[in-house]
């Protein structure tokens, strides 16, 4: 019986290019090889696809994708549209759940329309910055980036001093950010796998994120350093614990996921605050999707495995 032929997308033109190559070898490296035949398509910095038959001009000889990109043109929709044209099968969410969880103001919006709580925030563009008004809400500050993943040009703005220069480096990324508010608490991450034991929104174990001391939260660095703990399952009551699996799962259904994603929140003392939300997940061998999936009993030649299923199932209903 002949192989079924994954194209694994890594790469790409985003601010995430390094972290893509990561998590594209760890697929590559994991795929099982007496199902699949891998193939490595590593999209350049500049977008370009590499020289291989049909791609992306049309329908190409590969059976389904793996999307190992992520944050710009591989998170937000347009990788999926290019791939939806083509008519091939992917792993992850459409183009149009994907460019709304990219958005973080759009995703906020939908959050908040769903009943979930999310912190006070203010949207700034970068072409009225020098009118920007200060929040009304009280210091410390966290500035982000709209369009970014991977807490790229995320900024913690502890005292009015900081205000402008944590905007100027915030929109040397994109030219919108979202001022808001930082929330004290205990910052959490929980992962939704779907079609998986028996369950449509599988709810993996939480993790809990304790930043290395040195930080306030968990940045870019620590995301991929090793210094910050991970704690998985999270030692939270049963309460809580139940409380953050059903938040990941209304966000993923609020913004229309699919496959997985994974849902930052900050378990405060007044309630729990949804941040984001992932519709692409790191799979690098630091990454937290893998492990809670291995802490449920999906390790991760499974976890590709079954993502791939879910896509070629697709494929077979005719739904891209």
């Amino acid at each position: 019986m002949p192989k079924i032929k994954v194209g694994v997308l890594r790469g790409g033109p985003s601010s995430e290019h390094e972290i893509s190559l990561l998590t594209g070898e760890n697929v590559l490296k994991n795929i099982p090889r007496d199902k699949y035949e891998a193939v490595d398509i590593l999209i350049g910095r500049d977008g370009k696809w590499p020289d291989f038959p049909c791609l992306p001009a049309g329908r190409s000889e590969i059976d389904v994708f793996f999307n190992a990109l992520h944050g710009e043109y591989g998170e937000d929709g347009r990788v999926q549209a290019v791939l939806e044209k083509m008519k091939v099968p992917y792993t992850g969410s459409g183009a149009a759940a994907s460019a709304l969880a990219m958005n973080k103001w759009a995703g906020r919006e939908i959050f908040q329309a769903a009943g979930l709580k999310i912190p006070p925030a203010v949207k700034m563009e970068k072409i009225v910055i020098g009118s920007t008004v200060e929040p009304k809400f009280d210091l410390p500050w966290i500035v982000k980036p709209v369009n970014r993943g991977s807490s790229v040009g995320v900024f913690l703005i502890k005292n009015p001093g900081d205000f402008l220069p944590g905007l100027n480096a915030a929109f040397s990324h994109d030219q919108s950010v979202i001022l808001e508010k930082f929330i004290k608490g205990r910052e959490v991450t929980a992962g939704i796998l779907e079609n998986f034991k028996g369950e449509k929104y599988f709810s993996l174990p939480a993790v809990e994120i304790v930043p290395p001391v040195q930080k306030a939260f968990f940045d870019y660095q620590s995301k991929y350093d090793g210094t910050a703990r991970e704690i998985c399952p999270a030692k939270f009551s049963k309460k809580v614990s139940r409380a953050i699996s059903e938040i990941a799962r209304r966000a993923h259904e609020a913004l229309g996921c699919r496959d997985y994603s994974r849902t930052d929140m900050i378990v405060a003392e007044d309630g729990i605050y949804v941040l984001e939300i992932n519709t692409l997940p790191g799979l690098t061998g630091e990454s937290l999707f893998p492990k809670a999936a291995a802490a449920a009993g999906c390790f991760f030649d499974q976890l590709l495995d079954h993502l791939l299923t879910l896509a070629l199932e697709r494929k077979e209903l005719e739904i891209i």
